[in-house]
């Protein structure tokens, strides 16, 4: 099952890598969500996969038996869901005001703001 897991954390990886690279800001934002999906589904899986047993200390022992399901990948993971959608969020927000203010999603569109207007002014 981890290799199945494995395979499709590459392709998550590889598809947002290449979103990442292209030109409109909107495929950019895409990317990076598959590649925080990606990131989450390389730490479940990286924590081994357990089933059907929880994390419990039985009454007078002084650790759990094994094998047991490790709760800190799933700390880690929701976490990283949260932060993700935070930044996500912030993300569509930022784009939407580079829309109004550039009138485009092109990447190379955006640098048209940051150059000087060629009517004797200086910096």
């Amino acid at each position: 099952m981890e290799s199945v897991f494995a395979v499709v954390v590459g392709i998550l990886y590889a598809t947002g890598l290449y979103l990442m690279v292209r030109r409109s800001i909107v495929k950019t934002i895409f990317g990076l969500a598959l590649l925080g999906n990606g990131a989450n589904l390389l730490i479940f899986t990286v924590g081994r996969l357990t089933a059907g047993r929880p994390p419990y200390v039985p009454i007078g022992a002084l650790e759990p038996l094994p094998p047991v399901a490790d709760p800190l990948p799933q700390a880690l993971i929701l976490t990283a869901i949260v932060i993700g959608f935070g930044v996500q969020a912030f993300a569509l927000v930022l784009i939407k005001r580079v829309y109004q203010t550039v009138g485009s999603d092109d990447v190379d569109e955006m640098t048209t703001t940051d150059r000087i207007a060629d009517d004797g002014g200086s910096r």
